[in-house]
């Protein structure tokens, strides 16, 4: 392999890795980041313009430490781009005790100092008069929390990475990587673009970087529709960022920002491998369906026509925890994964981390609990 012209090249420029690119290059690296599509883009996993930020999480020290800490670089970045990314709304997690417990997630929140508050329907009835919910729901609601401008805030690190040099290679797959101990190739079919290490950050296309990487990852289409609503109760400033567990299966969504009240199924979607034609919302029957049902039941007074809708893609391991590890072969490459459904909070420091591990050789965090290894 010839000598590499970077220090570190980035194989996939979405949320984790756009974010790792600019970490890297403020840090005086030589970056190369390489996007199949043009970051922020509808093909992945960050359009749709936002994504809840909350603190209160599973496994405790595992993503409690980390979503604080994101917390922080998102609003370092606001700071630094001039342009507000997060939006404290306060979000209200409500379940069905019948079908969903939030464990010990209260107490492990509190042991780290984050805000919560345990309500039950009546009390989320009074304080939300757009939520219709049973008395024997409860509810985990978090002050602190909110969401993020997903598209702005690639933009954003977009923007000061190639600020601080990164050179940002776009609409070019990566066919093939290789790895010795003279640095790592990508060929994509512009070149081969060489570097003496490397982040893989593919999202759901990870399946097109095997055999050099492979983990069990379970790529998924889901749809996302925004509800015409009837009342003012719904509206940003009045209404909070929400999760819902019933029945009906795990819900996300957001305030109306002037679009509709948004709302997508968490624990839905179909199977979608790369190189598959993404249907368009509509494509199933049970797109619109299966949110609309929820809206009527729940918030019924933003259950109005659909005012808009898309489709983006999940990338779910097994037991659908992160990726952060070196490659088992090849310590001089870094993996990030099977982060979608809950991790675009996370890329600001996700992107640290990488920086901190490429760069440093290590991190603060403890990163045991998102090991490859976990998978044999």
């Amino acid at each position: 392999m010839s000598a590499p012209i970077y220090d570190v090249m980035v194989v996939g420029a979405g949320s984790a890795g756009m974010s790792a690119g600019y970490h890297l290059a403020r840090r005086g690296a030589r970056v190369l980041l390489i996007d199949a599509c043009d970051p922020p883009h509808r093909e992945g996993s960050h359009h749709g313009e936002t994504r809840l930020i909350r603190h209160a999480y599973k496994k405790g020290s595992a993503y409690i430490s980390l979503a604080l800490r994101a917390d922080e670089l998102w609003r370092e970045l606001e700071q630094l781009a001039g342009t507000t990314l997060l939006v404290r709304s306060g979000v209200i997690n409500i379940a069905d005790p019948e079908h969903y417990s939030f464990g010990s997630r209260p107490d492990d929140a509190r042991a780290f100092g984050v805000s919560v508050e345990m309500l039950d329907g009546a009390e989320m009835r009074r304080t939300w008069p757009g939520l219709d919910l049973p008395d024997h729901f409860i509810g985990m609601y978090e002050p602190e929390a909110g969401y993020l401008f997903s598209e702005r805030a690639i933009a954003a690190y977009r923007g000061l990475a190639e600020a601080a040099g990164a050179k940002l290679v776009t609409n070019t797959p990566v066919l093939r990587v290789t790895a010795d101990q003279a640095g790592v190739a990508a060929e994509t079919a512009e070149g081969v673009f060489r570097a003496e290490k490397a982040l893989l950050s593919a999202g759901a296309w990870f399946e097109q970087l095997e055999p050099f990487v492979r983990f069990p990852l379970r790529p998924l289409r889901i749809p996302v529709g925004w509800f015409g609503t009837e009342s003012a109760e719904y509206r940003a400033g009045e209404f909070p960022g929400f999760t819902l567990h019933t029945a009906e299966g795990g819900f996300y969504g957001f305030p109306d920002l002037g679009g509709g009240l948004k709302i997508g199924k968490h624990d839905g979607g179909r199977d979608w491998r790369p190189g598959e034609p993404l249907h368009p919302f509509g494509h199933y029957e049970t797109d619109e369906r299966s949110l609309r049902q929820v809206v009527q039941k729940y918030m019924p007074r933003a259950a109005g026509p659909l005012l808009q809708s898309s489709v983006c893609k999940y990338e779910f391991t097994p037991d659908e925890d992160f990726v952060i590890d070196r490659h088992p072969q090849h310590p001089n490459v870094l993996v990030i994964g099977g982060l979608s459904g809950h991790g675009f909070k996370f890329a600001s420091a996700l992107g640290e981390i990488a920086a901190d591990l490429l760069l440093n050789g290590s991190t603060r965090f403890d990163l045991g609990a998102f090991s490859l290894s976990r998978f044999k």
